[in-house]
């Protein structure tokens, strides 16, 4: 994730959004490469799963054109296996991958049914993943990756629930579920709502730092893990009036 956004920067002072509402024990995190969720959304992941939730990764692409110095070949396998290292960190088993092709993902029919597929199997309260839009932030441009994944999931969020689109995931086994309540979007220039993630800091500059070809290969003068996660989730303190935050635009499903 070479692109690395922004939360959205609020003026110091008093809190200026609202918690999130945790009511809810089942999260699937839905992103485009390996890393992407070790760019601050793993902190909420660890202390989700410290408080006994359920957190799974689904991971549209291995991340296999990364890595300028490694062949796709090798990227891959490599990428993948250092998702589930981060992924491990902040205590989720479960991590899984749909096989795009890294780098010329589209918002496509087939990428929809495939999200939706996987809503309705591991029936999440709510769905994590990346912003849509065109922009991190004002000067910041989001890779188009992102940004296939970001509106595939806010569409399958709804297709979850109605029988009457991919009708062939029914005759898979697969029926409508409604229970997921809304998809979390972090980052985001649009944030909604914070979360309060002082003292999850460490595993989550820990669950990063787990990339290490992946952080090897960056240039130079790229933030290492502990700078970025560190910023990022400082970011988010002014608008929460807490030592650490992750803020999320949120979906109502």
């Amino acid at each position: 994730m070479p692109n690395v956004g922004g939360m959205s920067e609020n003026p110091s002072g008093p809190p200026s959004l609202p918690p999130l509402d945790e009511s809810f024990e089942r999260v699937l995190c839905i992103a485009a490469h390996p890393d992407d969720l070790e760019y601050g959304t793993a902190a909420a992941v660890h202390r989700w799963t410290q408080q006994g939730r359920t957190v799974t990764y689904l991971l549209a692409t291995r991340g296999e054109a990364g890595i300028d110095t490694m062949p796709p070949c090798e990227a891959g396998p490599a990428r993948e296996q250092e998702e589930r290292d981060g992924a491990a960190v902040v205590g989720v088993d479960v991590v899984e991958f749909l096989d795009y092709a890294d780098g010329v993902m589209e918002p496509t029919l087939d990428l929809r049914r495939d999200i939706c597929r996987a809503i309705r199997r591991l029936k999440p309260d709510v769905v994590v993943t990346g912003t849509q839009e065109l922009r991190f932030r004002p000067g910041m441009s989001n890779q188009a990756d992102h940004r296939a994944v970001g509106t595939a999931v806010l569409d399958a969020a709804k297709d979850a629930g109605n029988r009457w689109i991919f009708p062939e995931l029914v005759d898979e086994g697969f029926e409508p579920w409604k229970g997921l309540k809304a998809v979390l979007m972090t980052p985001s220039a649009y944030a909604t709502h914070f979360l309060d993630v002082t003292g999850h800091l460490e595993p989550a500059i820990a669950s990063l730092e787990a990339h290490r070809a992946y952080n090897d290969a960056l240039p130079d003068d790229f933030p290492k893990p502990r700078e970025l996660v560190t910023s990022i989730l400082e970011m988010g303190s002014a608008a929460a009036g807490v030592e650490h935050a992750l803020l999320f635009e949120v979906f109502a499903n």
